[in-house]
């Protein structure tokens, strides 16, 4: 029997959801960072500084950036935890990798790099002080998968956080639709050229756990002390949870 899944709002095979994901990542990666500067108002930086805050990485961390793509998130990392520590910039994407490589190279950041699979972490267990996900959890297939390898890889004691697009306050429900599915292709028609990969993370966006399932997951998945954070009415949210 074919096991399927989503696709934004398509019912697809899985193997065929991996590879139209990796599609829509290799069309958007070169604008990416334009785009989410477009899409999101530039707020996308405010909700990656309050994660980089609740991270806390100090000098020495090893951390661990899962679908890091350009390197927002692992650029701050690196710088905290020093040359004594050990910061991990990951993606199952090749084209996002390679942008987030340069980039950190362009600011003079060397930090190893890998492209893997957050649902087969080729890492030992207990072994990260970090591990991060930033708008990267919802594209993957297996997500109690990924979840249970992200405590694996952790220390006792270490923190998971997972920042990604959540349910918005039910009165800005409608025009976020609008928005969402009008201006969010027609942007990326204009910008990437691409309006089809914009309308799927719109749709991915609505097909991903709300924040109370998505606490129950990572509570499922072994972690403790979850909790979360609502960024603005709810169009994002903060989730941490510690390995015990």
């Amino acid at each position: 029997m074919t096991n399927t899944t989503h696709f934004g709002y398509e019912t697809v095979k899985e193997e065929e959801k991996v590879r139209k994901v990796a599609e829509v990542f290799h069309s958007v990666a070169a604008k990416y960072d334009v785009m989410n500067d477009f899409m999101s108002a530039g707020l996308h930086r405010i909700w990656k500084a309050f994660t980089i805050a609740q991270a806390g990485v100090r000098p020495g961390f090893k951390v661990l950036d899962i679908a890091g793509g350009t390197g927002d998130l692992s650029k701050v990392f690196a710088k905290q935890a020093g040359p004594s520590g050990e910061v991990w910039l990951t993606d199952i994407n090749e084209s996002m990798l390679r942008v987030g490589r340069d980039r950190l190279l362009d600011k003079g950041i060397v930090t190893p790099t890998m492209l893997c699979d957050a649902e087969k972490l080729p890492f030992p267990d207990n072994y990260f002080d970090r591990v991060s996900v930033a708008f990267g959890l919802r594209n993957m297939t297996h997500k109690d998968a990924a979840l249970a390898e992200m405590r694996r890889v952790l220390k006792p004691g270490g923190k998971l956080l997972v920042l990604e697009f959540s349910k918005v306050w039910e009165p800005l429900k409608k025009p976020y639709d609008v928005y969402s599915f009008s201006v969010l292709p027609w942007l990326g028609k204009k910008v990437a050229n691409d309006a089809d990969s914009y309308r799927y993370l719109a749709e991915s966006i609505r097909m991903h756990p709300d924040q109370e399932t998505l606490k129950q997951m990572m509570e499922q998945a072994g972690l403790d002390r979850v909790q979360y954070f609502n960024l603005t009415a709810g169009v994002a949210a903060l989730h941490t949870g510690i390995k015990m």
